[in-house]
């Protein structure tokens, strides 16, 4: 007789749900400020995923993660000028290019670990920052060359933008269903062997190599894994804000995102989910006055992030994704034994 694990058939029909009021409820009640908010929840989702894997599974601190994203923008943005291809192959070649980018920064990271990685990419996030900088990205002219100096966005056209998603609505249904599928992936790899080998490594190197784990394979197929989510991310972002038009990626934002990740929970792809939210949703919340009609300054959620960093590395290391849980489990148990005192205390008094 099958037995059925009605653990994961919640979890599924959890899932499931999220997924239809997201897709389909969301966007029926809010503006279009929420649902481009959204779309950018959803797209920096996917490089939290990203970074979770190095991090997470690996345990290679990255903090270039968002230069990465900057190329995959510059990547689709060129290619989507300079070609027309259909947009999933936009996504896909973009992705790929921006994969081998990836394995080859993330060469240093077989002989290195912990801050000197984290300092050789923060580099490369810096390097990326001057370099996009000198050819005037994002330098919105026809081909892969486009203007050559100077940003005048007169006749200009946007990048465009899949078939039958042009609209602000269309596209942010069209960025989640990229996101699952993204997320998907990530979850096969975890699961399978690799996640095995990722698993073995971040515990200790000496004894995954006993083990027979090939560490230099498995090290850069998840620098190579979490470029490729990243590389897809950028396209979805450059045809999310139309470039061209000027825009900046900060090394404080590599920062930034590597904080949210970790206090949203680099160990579940719903700490990466979180993690968006973080990093996205609280600043337009906060800067846009639609909490309560109050406007607060953005750089305050630098300081409450710090805090939370903090939180989460002395006491939740799971992030937020694996401590709520626990603590509503807690709670739950601690209502119930009062319950039962109390009703043992009325049952004595009768």
């Amino acid at each position: 007789m099958l037995r059925v694990d009605h653990s994961n058939l919640v979890r599924g029909a959890v899932i499931a749900g999220f997924l239809v009021v997201v897709l389909f409820v969301l966007p029926t009640f809010l503006g279009t400020d929420w649902i481009t908010t959204l779309t950018s929840v959803a797209i920096y989702s996917i490089v939290a995923a990203g970074f979770g894997i190095l991090y997470g599974r690996v345990g290679m601190i990255s903090l270039g993660q968002i230069a990465l994203m900057s190329i995959g923008v510059w990547i689709g943005t060129r290619f989507a000028y300079a070609t027309s291809w259909p947009f999933p192959v936009l996504l896909l070649v973009t992705g790929a290019i921006t994969c081998v980018i990836g394995v080859l920064v993330g060469l240093p990271a077989l002989r290195l670990s912990g801050l000197y990685l984290a300092l050789i990419t923060l580099m490369f996030a810096g390097a990326t920052t001057i370099a996009l900088a000198a050819i005037d990205f994002p330098n919105g002219g026809g081909g892969f060359k486009g203007r050559t100096s100077g940003f005048d966005i007169s006749g200009s056209v946007s990048v465009r933008r899949p078939s039958g998603a042009e609209t602000d609505t269309a596209y942010y249904r069209y960025v989640v269903v990229v996101a699952v599928i993204v997320f998907l992936l990530a979850l096969l790899h975890v699961a399978g062997k690799s996640g095995r080998a990722w698993a073995a490594i971040r515990a200790s190197e000496p004894a995954a190599l006993a083990a027979g784990v090939n560490i230099t394979l498995y090290k850069l197929w998840a620098f190579a894994l979490a470029s490729f989510m990243t590389g897809v991310a950028g396209c979805l972002l450059a045809a999310q804000i139309g470039v061209p038009r000027p825009i900046q990626f900060q090394n404080s934002d590599s920062l930034i995102l590597a904080a949210t990740a970790m206090i949203g929970g680099i160990f579940s792809l719903w700490g990466a989910v979180l993690a968006g939210v973080f990093a996205q949703f609280l600043p337009f919340l906060l800067s846009s006055g639609q909490l309560w009609g109050w406007v607060v300054n953005v750089n305050i959620l630098n300081v409450i992030f710090g805090i939370g960093l903090l939180q989460v590395l002395l006491t939740a290391p799971g992030g937020i994704a694996q401590q709520f849980p626990k603590d509503m489990a807690n709670l739950g148990r601690l209502l119930a034994r009062q319950v039962r005192k109390l009703g043992g205390a009325r049952g004595s008094t009768t």
